[in-house]
């Protein structure tokens, strides 16, 4: 089981220092920068991001930690990874977690499938009609679809539906039992979730504790939950965290920060030495 460990800048991610970023994070040897969708506020738009970033950089991976498919056509997001995947081969992912349009989501997927895996795609569903579509070429390699969410029917979903798994704020325990049910649901379904394919986003604290309005967002997500052990108070307990879910058979790690640090690449340095030794 292949553990790779790989970073979001979380708040960080704003144009300003964007491209300072990426550069470092190429010279760190870090294994992959994922990006978040936020409309409504100064993050980096992910797909134009992973654009940017794959084009400065000749080895980093880029992927979404956030990106809302129901959000997008179909279509057009399977035009753009196409692109990245022609672009910049082997080094784009696409994590979408599931919305509360559970039907629109189920049909968007199987339709960005099927337009990445046959040259010309005609489709019939109840929210989309294509008839021979054509995105370009193919990727050469197929590309893993991850999805998020941490509900039984998300979790089945997945395992339905989707290459892999990246959660959130579930302790290694929970994450575990996550895992078991996908299993479980992809082989009902008659298909496999290959085990290295299982990963948990992880916010980081710098040492003051989990930040107020990160700790109000976690309570209202899970109510009566405690924040502190969803959230590592500093490196060394996120050392400790990620080995309790590497046991539980999680292996892939995105690390952000939980609040904007004071100094980006203090932040990168300290992501560098205390976690990527865990990488096998």
């Amino acid at each position: 089981m292949k553990v790779r460990i790989g970073i979001s800048l979380g708040p960080a991610a704003v144009p300003a220092v964007f491209g300072d970023a990426v550069d470092r994070i190429e010279e760190l040897g870090v294994d992959s920068l994922w990006l978040s969708e936020m409309v409504f506020g100064s993050l980096v738009e992910p797909f134009a991001g992973m654009a940017y970033a794959l084009s400065r950089t000749s080895r980093l991976k880029v992927g979404t930690g956030v990106a809302v498919l129901p959000g997008r056509h179909p279509v057009l997001v399977a035009k753009q990874l196409a692109s990245l995947a022609g672009l910049a081969p082997g080094r784009s992912l696409f994590d979408v977690p599931p919305g509360r349009r559970a039907a629109v989501f189920d049909e968007s997927l199987r339709l960005i499938r099927l337009l990445l895996t046959q040259e010309h795609a005609s489709f019939r569903g109840e929210f989309f009609t294509v008839d021979g579509a054509h995105i370009g070429p193919l990727p050469a390699k197929p590309l893993d679809i991850w999805l998020g969410g941490s509900a039984p029917g998300a979790l089945r979903r997945v395992g339905r539906l989707a290459d892999g798994w990246l959660g959130s704020f579930l302790v290694p325990e929970e994450a575990r039992a996550a895992r078991e049910t996908i299993q479980t649901a992809a082989a009902t379904a008659g298909r496999e979730v290959e085990a290295d394919h299982f990963g948990i986003s992880l916010a980081v604290a710098s040492g003051g504790g989990v930040p107020a309005d990160l700790a109000t967002a976690i309570r209202q997500r899970r109510p009566g939950s405690d924040p502190a052990a969803l959230v590592p108070a500093d490196w060394a307990a996120a050392k400790r965290m990620i080995e309790q879910y590497i046991v539980g058979g999680i292996s892939k790690f995105v690390v952000r920060p939980a609040a904007p640090p004071a100094s980006l690449d203090d932040f990168l340095n300290d992501f560098s030495r205390e976690l990527m030794p865990l990488q096998t």
